[in-house]
């Protein structure tokens, strides 16, 4: 029979066999990837580079859409009535409907059984942060003039410019902030990330990948995220009011 000693060497060994190479990975990424929040301007120059985008999206084709539907990388399932606020969110055999405006009235059902054990708080919780997260992915450019959102015009090392959206508050994790890059349309192609939920600063994810929904909104269906793609599948769109507004480009901040 082996030695105390001798197992605990062992154990060791084992340990160090399978975190060395996971510690060594993460060191190759922050120095190729970790890089400090750049320094922007705040103002109107700001605000027109948030609202070129913004048109070049169709804004007001995104903003007329009341009603998306979605389902993030093959386990998270939406129906998100923009109109009335609300939302049901789907994973495994739970639903949860939200009332966005107000969490506490959400109904938790699985096996499409309404739950009510003194628990239900955990899965609004968790069908909370789903839906902050997800939907980000799918409409973060029309979010960059929210309440308490600051926008500051970015030079990048190219010399061209960036636009640094930092949002002050809501959401699951407030104080996160995003660097959008442009093509030469002005529509977004990436933004790098500051955010809590990522222990490496400044990594970039794609936003190339855009679709025209039948409301006219353009939503991106994959990204790419160093070496994981993050797909977007089943999106649909209505609209369900009469648009009064024209297609005039948006010249003021709203």
């Amino acid at each position: 029979m082996p030695k105390p000693k001798k197992i605990l060497k062992i154990i060791g060994g084992i340990i160090v066999f399978f975190t060395l190479p996971t510690l060594l990975f993460f060191a190759f990424m922050y120095l190729k990837y970790d890089e400090d929040l750049p320094l922007g301007t705040q103002g109107e120059a700001a605000d027109q580079l948030a609202i070129q985008m913004l048109n070049q999206l169709d804004y007001e084709a995104y903003k007329a859409t009341d009603y998306i539907e979605f389902t993030f990388k093959k386990r998270h399932h939406f129906k998100w009535n923009k109109a009335n606020n609300t939302c049901e969110v789907y994973w495994k055999n739970i639903r949860v409907a939200l009332n966005l405006a107000n969490p506490k009235d959400a109904r938790v059902y699985i096996s499409e059984n309404e739950y009510t054990e003194d628990d239900k708080a955990n899965y609004i919780q968790k069908a909370i942060d789903l839906f902050n997260n997800d939907s980000f992915w799918l409409v973060a450019p029309y979010k960059v003039f929210d309440p308490g959102v600051e926008r500051r015009l970015v030079k990048t090392e190219a010399n061209k410019e960036a636009l640094l959206v930092t949002y002050t508050n809501g959401g699951s994790t407030p104080g996160d902030s995003y660097l959008w890059h442009f093509d030469a349309n002005g529509t977004p192609k990436s933004f790098q990330m500051w955010v809590d939920i990522l222990p490496i600063n400044g990594l970039e994810a794609s936003w190339s990948d855009w679709i025209t929904t039948s409301t006219g909104a353009q939503l991106p269906s994959f990204h790419k995220f160093l070496f994981m793609g993050l797909e977007i599948e089943d999106i649909k769109t209505e609209q369900t009011a009469i648009n009064e507004s024209d297609d005039s480009k948006l010249e003021v901040v709203f």
